[in-house]
């Protein structure tokens, strides 16, 4: 067997980029992207200060996150041990670069697929070193194998001399750095100067200590003085708009049938409908707009299909699909059913189409948590949150339709709604109180506080006080003339919550991983 993996001999590097220009040569790799790349950082203080080199890349873990995630097995294990990918599997879903706690994925401009250090396994396999190997002027990147005991890259980590990127992920990687200053490997060790850095200004992707967010600035953990950053690359956000509109698109389709099976459940099964046909048919409608959105966020949205055709089990992705589809069927089953006024086929139908909401509502916590570059995503009061949320979507979604059809149990959804809204406000609000680590610290930071502060205060405000305040009054006043107060409360919640996914999306990929 061999598992090959790299040392990084940083008190030998020079910083002279030759690593980084050959692997964009070997690979033809386009402007604006890098496989490898060098991070510089300063210690202490003038006149004694010291400027430390990086290699930066992927580190060909035995536990790679991004293979678990890979929704269509385009990451794999070679035969060597080096985390290999193929273009031709990939759907440009960009979970892997995400999944990676190193920042070591990119996506590819010209391919829209995904791509990283592969070790040059087309020049290893031949019996050749990997480019970066080989221009190394003072030879500051070796090759090691890890199932030679005898081999410098096994000695290091035995002996506890080499040093690995973010070994609280425990994703064991096969990349050991030498002689290297802790700070210029971990990127919350060192921040970059608002003067910007030495061949750049400050960028929207590289945070900074300002004053509106000094809470969200890098931190520490050891006691040490924080080092400055002076180079690096810029890796901009992974997941947009469309993720977080997905959030909420399918929230509603499971709040939706939450509430009809309540309804079911109370003896209103025959009411065709408010409960027995329009809930399926909106519940589809929106469920059809999650898939358009995950589609549409593919690089390779021709390729979606992939995801049943050539599916990895491990994947939340995969696993997401399967959940997505069942409850898409039983839609249907249970539309059909309302259409022919089947109210007791309706109550067998109860059991599945709650699992199956329960399921398309929360499934994204455990893909969220095979994210393991985004510990604000990994944090265990995510499933209940989305939960919450689908609760909140389903009373908003018939405080709207009771505008237009007759909805039996209004008082009851009302009060569904209203605590659905305190559920999810109270949780939320324990997320952001906690204690936690510096990376969900400084995540939720960004989050109340940092670039994301006013989506999370209209959610505060559109998403929570006035659905909360209007409801309230409804409950106390009631009359026919609050149909339309509690229908404004809840198109304001779902238009605050789509604020708050926004944010929470965005925050969760401001932390800087390299």
């Amino acid at each position: 067997m061999t598992r090959l993996g790299f040392v990084l001999d940083s008190g030998s590097c020079i910083g002279c980029h030759a690593c980084t220009v050959a692997c964009k040569s070997e690979h033809d790799i386009p402007l604006g992207v890098n496989r490898t790349w060098l991070k510089y950082v300063e210690t202490g203080t003038f006149p004694d200060t010291d400027r430390h080199f990086s290699v930066m890349r992927c580190n060909h873990c035995d536990d790679a996150p991004c293979m678990t995630i890979c929704p269509t097995s385009a990451l794999f294990r070679a035969d060597n041990g080096v985390v290999d990918f193929d273009d031709g599997n990939c759907i440009g879903c960009k979970a892997c670069m995400n999944a990676c706690p190193y920042d070591a994925i990119y996506l590819n401009p010209e391919t829209g697929t995904a791509h990283k250090c592969n070790f040059c396994n087309h020049r290893v396999t031949e019996g050749l070193e990997p480019s970066c190997v080989v221009v190394c002027p003072t030879q500051a990147i070796r090759v090691g194998d890890l199932d030679d005991p005898t081999s410098e890259i096994s000695l290091l980590f035995a002996s506890g001399e080499g040093l690995v990127r973010s070994p609280e992920q425990n994703t064991r990687p096969k990349v050991v750095y030498k002689n290297a200053e802790p700070a210029s490997l971990d990127p919350l060790a060192s921040a970059i100067a608002a003067d910007g850095m030495i061949w750049s200004d400050t960028l929207v992707s590289h945070p900074t200590p300002t004053p509106v967010a000094l809470a969200a600035a890098p931190t520490r953990d050891d006691g040490g003085e924080m080092a400055r950053t002076v180079y690096t690359t810029q890796h901009p956000d992974t997941w947009g708009w469309m993720v977080s509109g997905y959030l909420v698109t399918k929230a509603i389709a499971a709040g939706m049938m939450l509430v009809a099976s309540l309804l079911v459940l109370m003896g209103h099964g025959d009411v065709q409908g408010a409960v027995g046909v329009v809930p399926p048919m909106v519940a589809g409608a929106f469920l059809a707009l999650t898939g358009a959105l995950l589609v549409g966020d593919l690089k390779q949205p021709k390729r979606f299909y992939y995801l049943l055709t050539r599916g990895n089990r491990s994947s939340w992705l995969v696993k997401g699909a399967y959940v997505l589809s069942g409850f898409a069927a039983f839609l249907a089953v249970w539309w059909a059913a309302g259409l022919a006024g089947a109210g007791g086929l309706l109550t067998v139908l109860v059991v599945p189409v709650v699992a199956l909401a329960f399921g398309t509502a929360g499934y994204t916590a455990f893909l969220f948590g095979q994210c393991e570059g985004r510990d604000l995503w990994q944090e265990p009061l995510l499933l209940p949150v989305l939960l919450a949320q689908a609760v909140v979507c389903g009373g908003a979604a018939y405080s709207v339709l009771d505008l237009f059809v007759e909805v039996p149990e209004a008082t009851t959804i009302r009060w569904v709604f209203l605590i659905g809204l305190a559920a999810n406000g109270l949780l939320v609000g324990a997320e952001v109180r906690g204690k936690h680590q510096r990376h969900v610290a400084m995540a939720l930071a960004d989050l109340t506080a940092g670039s994301q502060r006013q989506k999370y205060r209209c959610w505060l405000v559109g998403g929570l006080a006035i659905p909360v305040v209007l409801l309230a009054a409804a409950l106390l006043v009631g009359g026919g003339g609050t149909v339309v107060v509690v229908a404004v409360a809840g198109l304001s919640a779902v238009g605050g919550l789509l604020a708050y996914e926004d944010a929470y999306v965005r925050a969760g990929q401001s932390v800087p991983l390299s």
